[in-house]
């Protein structure tokens, strides 16, 4: 039987204004870390006759997102580089995160990345998360 801990996961975002970790260490919510594709690879489609044609899809784009507590450090980190970057367009959508169980032996590297958004700030009873939102142009990596 395999084990799974969070511990095990390191992360990271390298973009202009800043390199740091947004893996284990960092201040994670519960909910860690999403790494989604935005399209399906492949289209089926169904002739008159139910000959059946698959299309391969080329697109690899993707969102991330980084759920961390409310008092964690890493917000004031992510705020300030998308402060950063936010000034000219040549500084948007040139980040990398890249995260690595290193017990699985999983590597996701997304490149081309964007904040979609800065992280909504809530003041409320319970200081609750902050969920940081990308979109990556390219997702690729394999699970171990």
């Amino acid at each position: 039987m395999a084990t799974y801990s969070f511990l095990d996961v390191t992360a990271s975002i390298t973009g202009t204004g800043g390199s740091f970790s947004i893996g284990s260490g960092s201040g994670n919510a519960e909910e860690g870390i999403t790494i989604e594709r935005v399209e399906d690879k492949n289209t089926m489609t169904v002739g008159a006759d139910g000959t059946v044609m698959h299309s391969l899809h080329a697109s690899n784009a993707g969102t991330v997102m980084i759920r961390l507590l409310k008092t964690s450090p890493t917000n004031g980190l992510l705020s300030a580089l998308y402060n950063a970057q936010k000034v000219s367009s040549s500084f948007w959508g040139t980040n990398v995160i890249s995260v690595y169980n290193v017990a699985t032996g999983d590597v996701i590297v997304c490149t081309n990345v964007a904040f979609a958004r800065h992280a909504p700030i809530t003041y409320a009873k319970d200081g609750g998360t902050m969920e940081w939102s990308f979109q990556a142009g390219s997702v690729d990596g394999t699970l171990g």
